[in-house]
């Protein structure tokens, strides 16, 4: 188990529990299971962990691939379909948060790519245009997603996850 000392207060801490999660049940509702809410933080310790997980999946894909081919293509393929399983739970669960439908990550996913076929499939004039609109939409899913508070109190898709992890019971 890894530890942190944490300055000024002489306490050592696994490194995990730096984190949201303090049991596997946790990380498998928190990638995988698309109701709820959470917030900022969560959701950017959800990327972070997300990221750690998926280059742990890779690197064995990418030294198999050298003299198993086709497992590796295979073993990829299914690692990309939990990656992106997860991603949208993730994103789901932070619309949610904004009290948005997860219907929205159809803009932020399928937008930017659409926008961007286009722009190679016309010309240059055309091309710029869309590659400006693309970079906005990421600009915007990320603002929304990343960096925006979540409803304050209760909403449609559950609790307000702040007023959960500090214990406060929110109004109906």
């Amino acid at each position: 188990m890894c530890y942190v000392r944490l300055s000024g207060q002489g306490k050592k801490m696994s490194l995990a529990s730096l984190f949201i999660l303090d049991d596997s049940e946790k990380l498998r509702d928190l990638l995988f299971d698309f109701d709820g809410r959470i917030n900022r933080k969560e959701y950017w310790q959800a990327w972070l962990i997300f990221s750690v997980i998926s280059i742990i999946m890779l690197l064995p894909i990418l030294v198999i691939s050298s003299f198993l081919p086709y497992l590796a293509i295979c073993l990829a393929i299914i690692a990309l379909i939990l990656m992106l399983n997860a991603s949208i739970a993730i994103c789901c669960k932070r619309l949610h948060d904004r009290d948005k439908s997860g219907w929205w990550l159809l803009l932020f996913y399928i937008g930017p790519g659409l926008l961007e076929a286009t722009g190679k499939l016309t010309g240059p004039m055309i091309a710029n245009v869309s590659g400006l609109a693309s970079l906005a939409l990421f600009v915007w899913a990320t603002i929304e997603l990343g960096c925006l508070r979540g409803t304050s109190g209760p909403n449609k898709y559950g609790p307000d996850p702040l007023a959960a992890s500090s214990g406060q019971t929110a109004p109906a």
